[in-house]
């Protein structure tokens, strides 16, 4: 079907190794930009000494997810093409980027925590947008997303990668990095398919913006319970982006960057088997294992140390690989399986992203800064130790919740 624009809709893309090449591109230069950053930046601002600002810096990525979600990668969906608010985004958060570096010091630490808000509140709607492009120009074929996704899963992984090996991981040229790429992203997300936007419905404007078509989807009892539980194990997951780099540097590794990305090269090996698991399996166990592997990943940080049990540090940051993609990546194919037959598909991703990346983050921020004030000011391993046993019950309590309430009903709805 061809929309009157000249764009194709989500039911008739073209199938070729091409499009598939485009598009993994895309997620490839998406998530180097932020793994470039996000990864040691707890480590970064340890180093200059502002470590106290450490969750104000991961609590302004859920507010701007929060921000952004509902006014760039709901609302505007509406009325802009998905790949024109990539162009924007991505051009003007990089020329944020470049400035960042100069604002890592005590002197100026609230000035950089308060652009870094404003650089957040344009990245995280893409993230959204990058799915739905994705998803739409594959249509149907939704299990296809899984090996393009896989490429942002390599973004990072080489993000990591380079940083360590350049020595950068506690340096605030990382910004740098990522403000080129974000450039070059920018610029080629003109080429990327050009999708129709959300169709507008016959709907007063405060509808619209408030994105009423979207949220009235957790309507459905399953889809609502997959919400609250994808909020409630955001929680602990932001402790783990704000304070993993920080508790490695303690155990005595050095490179921090080239350890942290041992979770994205396992992410990668299990995301090529996510079409054929998410068929086999549906979505629940999935989801159920993510959860679960979020709970032992905590639980064996918080029995690592610098001796002999530096491996379960290695462990668990090696299962990053089921901790986000059976839980995120099958998470976002639910959400599209669901929001499609509503034609509400990009409003549906940024809600998702809305509540794990803003709500749940944003309290994961705050309550791990909480925990981590807790901390004597040199920190030994074994503080550490015992601050990881929060998180690791959070998530044990989440998955149990979610067994015990959630019933995958997508299936009976095919047949």
């Amino acid at each position: 079907m061809v929309a009157a624009e000249g764009t194709l809709t989500g039911s008739a893309r073209p199938e070729s190794g091409l499009l598939t090449g485009r598009l993994s591109a895309l997620m490839f230069m998406q998530f180097f930009i932020w793994g470039a950053w996000n990864v040691t930046l707890g480590l970064v601002m340890q180093t200059v000494g502002i470590g106290n600002l450490i969750a104000n810096a991961f609590s302004v990525g859920p507010i701007a997810s929060i921000v952004g979600s509902f006014l760039l990668g709901m609302a505007a969906a509406r009325y802009l093409s998905p790949k024109m608010l990539m162009v924007i985004l991505h051009l003007v958060g990089g020329v944020l980027l470049f400035v960042l570096p100069s604002l890592i010091t005590p002197e100026h630490g609230n000035s950089f925590v308060w652009l870094l808000l404003g650089y957040m509140i344009l990245y995280m709607p893409t993230v959204g947008l990058a799915n739905t492009i994705a998803l739409k120009s594959f249509g149907e074929r939704v299990d296809r997303f899984p090996f393009v996704r896989a490429f942002g899963t390599l973004g990072w992984i080489a993000a990591g990668l380079i940083i360590g090996w350049a020595g950068l991981s506690a340096s605030p040229q990382i910004f740098i990095i990522a403000a080129v790429v974000s450039i070059a992203l920018g610029l080629y997300s003109i080429t990327l398919p050009n999708v129709a936007a959300d169709a507008p419905r016959d709907e007063s404007v405060l509808r619209q913006v408030l994105c009423v078509e979207a949220f009235g989807l957790m309507r459905n009892r399953s889809f609502l319970i997959f919400i609250v539980a994808a909020t409630l194990i955001s929680i602990p997951l932001a402790m783990y982006y704000a304070y993993a780099s920080a508790y490695i540097g303690t155990a005595g590794i050095e490179n921090v960057g080239g350890t942290m990305s041992i979770g994205q090269m396992s992410e990668l090996a299990f995301m090529f088997s996510m079409p054929w698991l998410y068929r086999r399996f549906g979505v629940k166990p999935l989801l159920l294992v993510g959860m679960v592997a979020w709970a032992l990943r905590y639980a064996l940080f918080a029995i690592g140390d610098g001796g002999d049990s530096l491996w379960a540090i290695y462990l668990g940051v090696a299962l990053h690989g089921v901790c986000y993609d059976f839980f995120f990546v099958a998470g976002a194919i639910y959400t599209q399986t669901i929001a499609s037959p509503k034609g509400v598909n990009a409003q549906a991703q940024g809600m998702l992203t809305l509540f794990t990346y803003g709500v749940g983050m944003l309290l994961g921020s705050q309550i791990g800064g909480l925990l981590y004030a807790q901390l004597p000011a040199n920190a030994t391993i074994a503080d550490w130790q015992g601050m990881w046993w929060y998180p690791a019950i959070a998530a044990a309590v989440v998955a149990i919740l979610f067994q015990l309430s959630f019933r995958d009903d997508t299936r009976e709805a095919r047949a």
